[in-house]
Order: C-alpha cells, then structure tokens, then sequence
C-alpha cells in the first residue's frame, strides 16, 4: 500500500540547486556564452559615451550583448547619474544617496543620439525616489531634446515605478516617446527578495495607465527568469500584463552579476523560452522576444519596427 507520505515527491524542484551552497554561481551552460567585446566600432561607441559625459546601463548593469550592440553602435542611455536610491537584489547598480541631476545632462544625450546614428534610442534611468517627481519631467526634457535634434528618431524609455509619486506619470506620457516600457523584472512572490523596494500590482496597474492616458502608445514589459520561479506563475503574470493591454513581453534569463547577488536558481533552456514565446504569443501579445540573452533594450530597434507592423496587421483584419 502506497501511503500519502511515499506519494510525496521529495526530490528536489530544481535539481542542479540540491547541497548547493546558497552564495555558488552556477556554471554558464554554452548557450549563454557571449564573445568578448572588442571591435574598432565598439571603442568608437565607447568613445562617444565618454565624450558626452554618459552612463549606459550596458556597462552599469554588465550586459552580456554589449559587445553586440556597441559594435552597431547601439547603447541604451542611463539617465539621472549612476547611483540608485534603490537596492534590487538582483542589480549591479550603486544603491546609495544620488547626486544632483546635470541640467545639461538632455542636450548631451541627444548629442550622442546625433552623434551615434541613431534611428532608435532606449532611455533608461537609476530609481530616484529622492525627487517630488521621480525624475519624471527629467525624462520629458530628454525626450523633448532628442526630438528636437534628431526629429526622426524613435524613443523608448525604460522607467522606474515612480512609486508614491502622483502626476509623474502624466508628465512623462505628455511627452510622447513611442514606446513606454516598465519592466516587473519577476513574478509577485519573488518581490520580497528580489525587488523589495517595489510593488507587482502598483506595476501592473503603471502600464495599464499608460494605455488609459494615451492609447496608442505601445507598452512594453520584461522579466527575468532563473530566479526561483515556477512556470505556472510566469503564465499568471502574462494573463496581468495582458489585463493591463500590455503590447510587448521580454524574457529573459538572470545573469547574477556576482556572488553577493541573488543567485541563479537555474539556467533555463532555449526550449523553454521558446515555450514561453508561444504560449505569450497565444495570449495577444503583439510581440514577444524570449531567449537567454533577451535584454529589454536587445534590438530595440528592429523590435519597434516588428511592432508598427504587428499592430498593422492586427488593425487589418480587425
């Protein structure tokens, strides 16, 4: 006789996790292995980040694809200096009392904007809870820069929460990037540890007041996986993001930057993500990128493009 108790499935969820001590960093499987930056493009991108004075989150937050986009002379712009007033546990960026805000800080990122080439820029920015605002008409003047340097680019910001902030949404929307992008990072029950500074449902409801204030700007949303999570509850969170009339999903996989990090609970497979890809897609995303190295701002670009034509056809056979 088979009792409740021998019926239990005791192995370990996760099996490369099982007697592994909590501050060990998993061995990169082959699929997540990138090339070393180091092309006459990439300096030259380098080069003109120095020159303007900028921080980028390729470097902040150590970005496997840099070597990638510098090399096309792609880099998403970290505005607002380089020092967090948060401290996400899964974040390589300095948490701590941020400086002053540079008044010129606009006018060079749209310098480099010119400068670079660009046809599609992603801003993104450090929390800065310190600011009545959040540092939302910050984000307005840099878009208001770049549209007046370079009037044919294209914008996507990525932005903090702007948490007990009331109005800083509305200024930054008023600007009209094309793409507004806030990312939940992982599901509700990994809040506590990963993003403690922040809240699921304030998130959530975030990009579903991006829709409400202007209804044709695309939204966008990304989430790390690898953290512990279990699949049921990414397939929960999609059904969230899709109440909220979110347009595109990013997943990707958690690099822990190091071993003071939150650690990789597992690397998940390329099958899987290509699961996740099908499964989102089902769901009325109009667009879903989805694979280890999945970045939010990994090729922006050529994803902007993928959404015009998505909503294209979309409004085409409505």
């Amino acid at each position: 006789m088979v009792t409740l108790i021998d019926s239990i499935d005791t192995r370990p969820r996760h099996p490369e996790k099982a007697n592994r001590p909590e501050n060990e960093m998993l061995r990169k499987p082959d699929w997540i292995r990138v090339k070393a930056p180091g092309s006459p493009i990439y300096r030259e991108t380098q080069q003109i980040v120095r020159d303007n004075n900028l921080v980028t989150v390729c470097e902040e937050a150590g970005c496997p694809n840099i070597g990638e986009c510098w090399s096309k002379k792609h880099a998403t712009m970290m505005i607002m200096g380089e020092i967090c007033t948060r401290a996400c546990a899964f974040c390589n960026v300095r948490t701590g009392l941020p400086t002053a805000l540079d008044p010129m800080e606009p006018e060079n990122v749209a310098n480099a904007v010119d400068k670079l080439g660009l046809a599609h820029v992603v801003i993104t920015s450090v929390d800065r809870d310190d600011l009545p605002d959040g540092g939302a008409e910050h984000f307005a003047q840099v878009i208001r820069a770049i549209r007046a340097r370079t009037p044919k680019t294209t914008i996507e910001i990525l932005t903090p929460d702007f948490l007990r902030k009331d109005g800083a949404l509305e200024v930054v929307v008023a600007a009209k990037p094309d793409v507004f992008n806030h990312n939940l990072e992982t599901v509700p029950s990994k809040y506590l540890k990963v993003r403690p500074g922040a809240r699921y449902f304030h998130s959530i409801r975030l990009l579903q007041r991006v829709k409400e204030l202007d209804p044709t700007m695309f939204t966008k949303s990304g989430i790390m996986v690898g953290l512990g999570e279990e699949r049921n509850e990414v397939l929960q969170l999609m059904d969230d993001l899709r109440s909220a009339e979110v347009d595109f999903l990013t997943i990707g996989q958690y690099l822990a930057p190091t071993k003071k990090h939150h650690p990789v609970a597992r690397f998940v497979t390329p099958e899987e993500f290509k699961s996740y890809a099908t499964v989102a897609t089902t769901k009325g995303f109009l667009l879903v990128s989805s694979s280890p190295l999945t970045r939010s701002s990994h090729h922006a670009g050529e994803d902007f493009e993928k959404l015009r034509a998505a909503r294209m056809a979309k409004l085409a056979h409505a």
